[in-house]
């Protein structure tokens, strides 16, 4: 007898092993039926680790209670304690669930069916299961039987002597058996409609898919025909329409032995409006006319359980064809899409972080996404086409459509939340699949699945880990934009024996198919994992680079990378999996020299094409490009080393600047093309002024730190000139420049112009060093004197130089001035000093406008190259580039000492500004506009193209197109961008000739 007030040995004991109500179980344990056994510590130990000891306990006391006499209570305790196969599994049913112990009260008899299987012993099949269910001849009956076979299934899963798979796989077997058995009691009570009718019972879901859950309507689809050939087609019909009705009761209904679970038809043609029962001529037209894809995406489970199984599988292999044809349709690929969204958003608000089946990161979230792979891919691989989704999984992984680490992932996710599911259910043998909210289910279902140390908290945490990986994983694949591409593809062109290769590329407009041949076969022949890649892509990104007016160039391309890079682990499944990677990728490749060049001496750089970590198109600021060009620098050993390192940078963010410049003017098949060219113009002029001037920052600090270390002896500033310090520098634009410096206190002029001409002269020299970076070639042209003046001067040289000789074209020249690197105090001093100059009070005299318009005749005819077309000059032409800017320079200097607005280095927001000030109507200045920004599109287009740069269109007819491609001209047009240029310049120079030439550049 325990004293008052203090615990007994039993109540610790029983706190040890996970007893939340040890009281209660003490008053069990005292029970009379468990005399004999309540101190062995074997049967405490066994409940200890179960789900749920309490439950447990109560069960076995139930179940020793129902017992028919003494002896069989013996029989069982005697069995429970000496066999530990036994144990094991009776407990952990006891112990997990409460309907399964309901059963045992009252089938008492029933525990010896898990006496009959040894840990790992071999996995029954439908055959054993109709063997368990044979005597079942009513519905009671067979509740029976299903509950006997039940357990026998559960008792090996609590235990872990069978995984997840196998488990939801006997259990749609253990389904197939039962519905075997409830149409056998059915045509026994209607044995003339059996005779009348051949029918098929086609399992869908989770059943037709062999993985089933413990508790779960079971999907089927009826098809039925007449047993004679001669007889009355609708009555048979009619007969097998009785059949599969009771068929549907005799599962669904509910008896004194409960119910087994519902069977549903819905997924029938028509759903429940439709007849219950078609032939297979009237499902075969159904689905070849008017099924939606939603029900072709069911189809992928189906499968032949019951009934006449030779009428079943002649269903399966007639609608076989269509459910692989039904990725061609228009918008397949959305229409999934969309309809797991819509799935997602039917989920009551109060349930949704509980939804462990449909809700975002659920198991809805893996099935959609690999069915709509399987969908997609199994056209042309017919090991994709399984209704399994572990296997299809596995086999997408096998096949190189998903990474083996995603499909690692994305399996064990699967079968945590899938066993989530099962052990939920199987507590109340109910339908449900939301996470319980009380702490003592959570903590018998944590328990169920091996959390032992804190199973509440254990499983919450597992759950969202599983859970988060499942929604990113899906958010990846689901909608990868790779996948409707290959949609879109046409019947066979998936996968392309030789000779239907040949044909598509002649088709596409490759010139040299033969070639083009050899390219696919490099890249796509072998059993690689790398190979099946390449052959999911290669036949989407055919038809990519056939958009382009260089598709051969483009595949070469594309081999050559793919060498470059073929044995990095990242690049194929970057292009398979992240973005529109794929899709940048050949659009860049295909659109001329310039990009794949860039490309090939650093094919890494290929990352920047995807949107994860390190991917993107977007131009970094001017602040972050220095920032990095500066840490890099510092890294570096030596002044070559740190510039060879600051060029790197550059041509990286160079190849960014390109591929986002082409991706916006092409467009891709989610994203279409950039609709404000101006925008376009900008970004691109922007991009690469900036990171001119973040490489130029980046080889002063090299420069000065190796040759005076922390500080040079005079302040030093780099003044952008021109479309430098316009931000409107091209792709193949020198950088224009004025140096200037101010020696340091104490320092000697000759000291201090010696240390700042030596940095100059090694900035260039650093610049120029041949490489496999693209060079930057300084010009200081715009200096005091030009070129016979020095390359740099100090700030008082500059103030005395332009008080005393600035001429009218230097005045026009700073009005582009603007500090780009080294001491930015001291570039704005220089600024503030020729501030006066550039923007003169009272705006300029009637000569100084005259000399302007002198200096501008003269430049065209000086230098517009002799034989060029002037009319297709970008730069010179009528109506082009210089014909704009001096309009709005001239503009600038007559009015920027009144007008603020106009007091910028950029041209458009120049205009923008005069316009705003009425200086210029509406439509002039759109004009004006408009040729400013096709001219530099031309120009940009003529880089891209070619490499290299050029001011006029290229006479190449191939290049031609190319540029035409860039500026959104379809093949074919070339002539029609020509008239357009021409057009659009001849009237920008109709407006110059009245602002600059004519009674209106008098104002």
């Amino acid at each position: 007898m325990t004293a008052p007030g203090r615990r007994s040995s039993t109540f610790t004991r029983l706190l040890r092993h996970g007893f939340t109500d040890p009281s209660a179980a003490e008053r069990l344990l005292d029970s009379p039926e468990l005399a004999g056994v309540r101190d062995d510590p074997v049967l405490l130990e066994a409940l200890g680790v179960t789900a749920d000891p309490d439950l447990a306990l109560h069960g076995l006391v139930r179940m020793l209670e129902a017992q028919p006499g003494p002896a069989a209570r013996r029989e069982l305790l005697d069995t429970l304690i000496a066999a530990k196969p036994l144990r094991d599994r009776l407990l952990g049913v006891l112990g997990a669930s409460a309907a399964l112990a309901d059963h045992l009260a009252r089938h008492p008899r029933d525990w010896e069916e898990l006496v009959t299987y040894e840990p790992r012993d071999l996995h029954p099949g439908v055959e054993e299961f109709e063997r368990g269910l044979a005597q079942a001849t009513d519905p009671v009956s067979l509740r029976v039987a299903y509950r006997r076979c039940l357990l026998s299934i559960a008792a090996r899963d609590v235990c872990g002597t069978i995984d997840l798979a196998d488990t939801a796989a006997e259990l749609a077997d253990l389904a197939t058996a039962t519905l075997r058995a409830a149409l056998r009691i059915a045509s026994a009570a209607a044995p003339d409609d059996a005779a009348a009718c051949r029918l098929a019972v086609i399992a869908m879901g989770k059943c037709g898919g062999h993985e089933l859950n413990y508790v779960s309507d079971v999907d089927v689809i009826f098809v039925g025909e007449a047993a004679d050939a001669l007889a009355d087609e609708g009555k048979a019909l009619r007969s097998a329409t009785r059949l599969a009705s009771h068929m549907m009761r005799i599962c669904s209904e509910t008896t004194v032995e409960g119910s087994i679970w519902p069977v549903d038809a819905n997924l029938r043609p028509e759903g429940r409006n439709g007849p219950l029962v078609r032939t297979l001529a009237s499902h075969l037209a159904y689905y070849q006319r008017w099924a939606k894809t939603w029900e072709f995406q069911a189809l992928l489970k189906a499968r032949p359980v019951a009934g006449d199984l030779a009428l079943g599988e002649a269903y399966v292999d007639a609608l076989e064809p269509l459910v692989w044809q039904v990725a061609e349709r228009e918008n397949f690929v959305a229409d999934v899409q969309k309809m797991r969204r819509r799935v997602v958003e039917n989920i009551p608000a109060a349930e949704v972080d509980r939804e462990l089946k449909l809700g975002p990161g659920g198991l809805r979230d893996v099935e959609f996404a690999v069915q709509l792979l399987q969908l997609v891919h199994g056209r042309a691989d017919a090991s994709l086409r399984s209704g399994t989704t572990l296997h299809a999984l596995h086999a997408l992984a096998a096949g190189g459509y998903v990474g083996r680490a995603d499909a690692v992932q994305l399996d064990e996710a699967y079968r945590f939340l899938r066993s989530m599911e099962h052990r939920i259910q199987l507590h109340r043998l109910r339908r449900t699949h939301l996470v319980p909210e009380a702490e003592a289910d959570l903590r018998r279902l944590g328990r169920s699945l091996g959390l032992r140390t804190d199973p509440v908290a254990e499983l919450l945490r597992e759950w969202k880990r599983h859970s988060s990986v499942v929604r990113r994983l899906h958010e990846k694949l689901f909608y990868r934009p790779l996948l409707d591409a290959v949609a879109q593809l046409a019947p066979g062109e998936t996968r392309l024996s030789p000779e239907a290769a040949r044909e598509r590329l002649v088709a596409l407009g490759y010139a040299d198919p033969a070639a083009a041949l050899r390219h696919l076969e490099a890249l796509a022949s072998g059993v690689t994992r790398k190979a099946a890649i390449q052959r999911t892509l290669l036949p989407v990104l055919l038809g990519w680079f056939a958009d382009s007016a260089e598709p051969d160039a483009g595949l070469l391309n594309f081999r050559n990378v793919s060498d470059a890079l073929g044995k990095t682990p990242w690049y194929l499944r970057l292009l398979r999996d992240e973005g529109a990677a794929a899709e940048n990728l050949a659009r860049v490749l295909s659109a001329g020299r310039l990009a794949p060049d860039l490309l090939m001496r650093a094919p890494e750089a290929v990352a920047l094409l995807g949107d994860g970590d390190g991917g993107g198109l977007e131009p970094r600021s001017r602040a972050h490009l220095e920032q990095e060009t500066l840490a890099a620098v510092g890294r570096a050993e030596n002044a070559e080393d740190g510039v060879r390192a600051a060029r790197g940078v550059r041509r990286r963010e160079l190849f960014r600047t390109c591929a986002a410049d082409i991706v916006g003017s092409y467009g891709t098949e989610t994203q279409p093309a950039e609709a404000d060219q101006g925008a376009l113009v900008d970004r691109v002029g922007g991009a690469v002024s900036d990171l001119t001037a973040a490489t130029l920052a980046g080889t002063l600090r090299a420069v000065v730190r190796e040759g005076w270390g922390e500080q040079l002896p005079t302040r030093f500033a780099v003044i952008g000139m021109g479309r430098f310090g316009g931000h409107e520098l091209g792709y193949g634009s020198d950088a224009d420049v004025l140096f200037v410096h101010e020696p340091r206190e104490g320092v000697g002029e000759r000291e201090a112009a010696d240390a700042a001409n030596k940095v100059v002269s090694e900035m260039r020299r650093l610049l120029q060093i041949p490489s496999a970076d693209p060079p930057l070639l300084i010009d200081a042209d715009l200096r005091p004197e030009g070129k016979s003046g020095p390359l740099v001067r100090t700030l008082k040289s500059y103030d005395a130089y332009y008080r005393r000789w600035s001429l009218v074209w230097e005045s026009q020249a700073l009005l582009r001035a603007e500090q780009v690197a080294g001491d930015p105090e001291l570039g704005r001093r220089f600024l503030d000093l020729v501030d006066p100059l550039r923007y003169p009070a009272e705006g300029l005299g009637d000569e100084a406008v005259r000399e302007i318009r002198r200096l501008k005749a003269r430049m065209e005819s000086e230098r517009l190259p002799r034989g060029a077309d002037p009319k297709l000059h970008t730069k010179l032409g009528p109506g082009g580039l210089s014909d704009v800017e001096w309009t709005v320079q001239l503009l600038q200097l007559r009015h920027g000492w009144a007008e603020p607005g106009l007091r910028t280095t950029r041209t458009r927001e120049a205009l923008a500004a005069a316009r705003a000030a009425e200086l210029l109507g509406g439509e002039d200045a759109a004009i004006l506009d408009e040729a400013w920004i096709l001219a530099t599109r031309v120009r940009n287009a003529v880089m891209l193209v070619r490499g290299r740069a050029g001011d006029t269109f290229p006479s190449d007819p191939r290049e031609l197109a190319a540029v035409g491609r860039y500026l959104g001209y379809s093949p074919g047009h070339a002539g029609d961008m020509l008239d357009d240029y021409r057009r659009t310049t001849r009237r920008a120079r109709a407006v110059v000739e009245e602002l600059f030439y004519g009674a209106a550049g008098e104002r």
